[in-house]
């Protein structure tokens, strides 16, 4: 009765974990995965005790998945009010593309000349799957793996990381931009430009690519941002 309860509160794939080694990482990407994808909302608290149950564990696991949660700025903890969803204002989305926009390209620039023959082929599969997929909640998922496919041979680790943050920070926001106008066709276009550029080695012209591919999802979001789900 009460998982059932939870599962339609929350809309989370709940499994039963109470014999596995991975509790907190299999909670974190079903919450995860229901933030991104909008099945939780912004403002929704996240209680430990209730999650715990649904997901038949105890609450370390659960407090272990919200703390990494938190690290991807996807919630607050509050004392004595526990976690909830949060969103981004305005500035903060403006500034963390903004970020991307001068890390990434960077990122690029220095993996081209190292991608392996492996890399280029598996970017190009994975760019197939972007430009033929045709669900749209399947769409931010396809882009962080064709973008994290294309940064594979960098040897910038302090550099991705930080980025790859950032990314986080944003991935609930891609599908909107994807869905704004011409959004999904506009990313087809320039990821297969880019992909072509580092194909052909051009690592400068991949990294402007990249940047002017980065701030155009800056601003498509920014633009829609009064009309984006809460």
């Amino acid at each position: 009765m009460y998982t059932a309860q939870m599962r339609e509160k929350l809309k989370v794939d709940f499994v039963d974990i109470s014999k596995t080694n991975s509790a907190s990482k299999i909670i974190f990407s079903a919450l995860r995965k229901a933030i991104i994808e909008g099945d939780i909302a912004v403002g929704t608290p996240l209680r430990q005790d209730e999650i715990a149950r649904s997901f038949q564990t105890s609450r370390i696991p659960v407090r272990e998945a919200l703390s990494r949660l938190e690290e991807q700025g996807l919630i607050k903890t509050h004392r004595f009010k526990g976690s909830v969803v949060v969103g981004l204002s305005v500035d903060e989305a403006s500034e963390i593309f903004d970020l991307r926009a001068l890390l990434e390209p960077e990122i690029l620039r220095g993996a081209v000349p190292r991608m392996t023959e492996a890399t280029k082929e598996s970017a190009a599969v994975h760019c197939d799957e972007f430009s033929k997929s045709s669900d749209p909640l399947a769409w931010g998922a396809l882009n962080r793996i064709y973008h994290d496919t294309l940064y594979a041979d960098s040897t910038q680790a302090f550099t991705k990381e930080v980025a790859d943050k950032a990314m986080d920070r944003v991935d609930r926001y891609i599908r909107a931009v994807l869905l704004t106008g011409n959004g999904m066709e506009r990313a087809k276009r320039e990821h297969l430009a880019i992909l072509n550029a580092c194909v052909s080695g051009d690592a400068d012209l991949a990294s402007e690519l990249l940047r002017d591919h980065i701030l155009g999802a800056k601003k498509s979001l920014l633009a829609s941002f009064p009309e984006l789900p809460d």
